[in-house]
């Protein structure tokens, strides 16, 4: 069952969307968030949210980050028109191209800010987790960059299909921790990362790579991957001399999915749209599309939705791209959903490898089987909006999916 939220209770938190005032005092994005903890991470977390609140709002500390992301991250990215995509699909389609970021992905802009911040607190070691291994690969550059050491959690499954981005972490000095529990992918590797945070919490600082997570998490990653909507609106804005009549991005846990919906979320007459990875079929397990059929519950440290049996036990998920394989997604996307500013759609495993295909072909752009969930359902949109202007953010490239593309082409 979804919450039951009122018309009037959704018209307030519409308009409180609007105005920019989640996350609130306790964490929360309307019912959505909190902190739910143990004990020994109390002191964890209240100096952390200190320091958030102390940092972002620094200027120092914004230009000094801001000086990274022109410098070392190579922003702004670019924002590509695609004259034979728009050709074959009767729109004008437009990419936010994450991937050329530094590391090959968008979660940079957020490691290298909280490598930063763990600086500013004194952190001693850097843990962080990761799923596609982009997260990964972006922490150990990120803390390499600052002076910090990194260990990064992985699922032993995500290893295996991963193995490229394995080597680079491990080639930027992180030390690499395979977790065997569990279902061995993202939710087990956040897991023992949070384990090892609690033995030592005060020394000892999480780069959590999504939205998720307790509060201020989903608030200070979001803040950190907004670069990329900020980005987008002024080019679009130049280039095409309009905004997009709707934008797309691939959800997991959220984080690129924010970071390109928060700047546009005020631009009403902007569709938002997130997409999810809808696996194999419909049933438990065989999915990831959290959104479409999960129902509410706590987390890893926040109430969110989340897949889950009638028993309350968090059920294990399938996609063919690691870095949606994920049981839950970030609080702010669930409270979005339920007051409809966004809507949540799921892509089968074989869409999105057709959309990869296609994309390859017409584009010349190695997209991650991530990003790939996203063309897949900006397709089928545009065939029921014909001449519309279309944006997809693509989160990242490629090259890390080629041993499951390799595998999937020989079938």
């Amino acid at each position: 069952m979804k919450l039951n939220i009122s018309e009037s209770e959704k018209a307030v938190l519409y308009k409180n969307v609007l105005d920019g005032k989640f996350p609130d005092e306790l964490g929360r994005f309307g019912p959505f968030g909190g902190r739910y903890i143990p004990e020994t991470l109390v002191p964890a977390f209240s100096r952390l949210e200190v320091g958030v609140k102390k940092y972002l709002s620094d200027d120092q500390f914004i230009s000094d980050w801001h000086n990274e992301l022109n410098q070392w991250v190579g922003r702004p990215t670019a924002l590509t028109y695609a004259p034979r995509l728009s050709k074959e699909w009767g729109a004008e389609v437009w990419l936010k191209r994450e991937d050329m970021a530094h590391t090959g992905a968008h979660k940079i802009n957020n490691a290298i800010g909280q490598a930063m911040l763990a600086k500013k607190l004194g952190a001693k070691q850097v843990i962080a987790e990761t799923g596609a291994g982009q997260h990964g690969v972006a922490s150990a550059a990120a803390c390499a960059r600052v002076g910090l050491p990194c260990r990064v959690y992985m699922g032993a499954v995500d290893i295996q299909r991963q193995s490229p981005n394995v080597d680079r972490m491990r080639q930027l000095g992180a030390e690499v921790i395979a977790v065997d529990s569990g279902d061995q992918t993202l939710r087990a590797a956040i897991d023992e990362a949070m384990r090892e945070w609690v033995s030592d919490p005060m020394d000892i600082y999480y780069i959590i790579g999504s939205a998720v997570g307790p509060h201020p998490y989903p608030y200070l990653v979001r803040e950190f991957q907004s670069i990329i909507g900020r980005e987008a609106r002024r080019q679009i804005l130049e280039q095409a001399g309009a905004l997009p009549d709707a934008a797309f991005a691939c959800v997991g846990g959220g984080s690129n999915a924010i970071g390109l919906f928060y700047p546009l979320i005020s631009d009403e007459n902007i569709e938002l749209i997130g997409v999810e990875a809808g696996g194999t079929g419909d049933g438990l397990g065989q999915n990831a599309a959290t959104l479409a059929t999960g129902t509410p519950g706590v987390l890893q440290g926040a109430y969110t939705i989340i897949l889950q049996n009638e028993d309350g036990q968090v059920q294990e998920t399938h996609s063919i791209s690691a870095g949606l394989d994920y049981s839950g997604v970030g609080p702010e996307h669930a409270l979005l959903q339920h007051i409809g500013r966004v809507n949540y759609v799921s892509v089968k495993d074989e869409d999105a490898l057709e959309a990869l295909t296609e994309l390859c072909q017409t584009e010349g752009i190695l997209t991650a089987l991530e990003t790939a969930h996203a063309y897949a359902a900006a397709k089928e949109w545009a065939k029921k909006n014909p001449g519309k202007r279309l944006l997809i953010g693509n989160s990242g490239r490629g090259d890390k999916d080629m041993s499951t593309l390799s595998q999937y082409i020989k079938e």
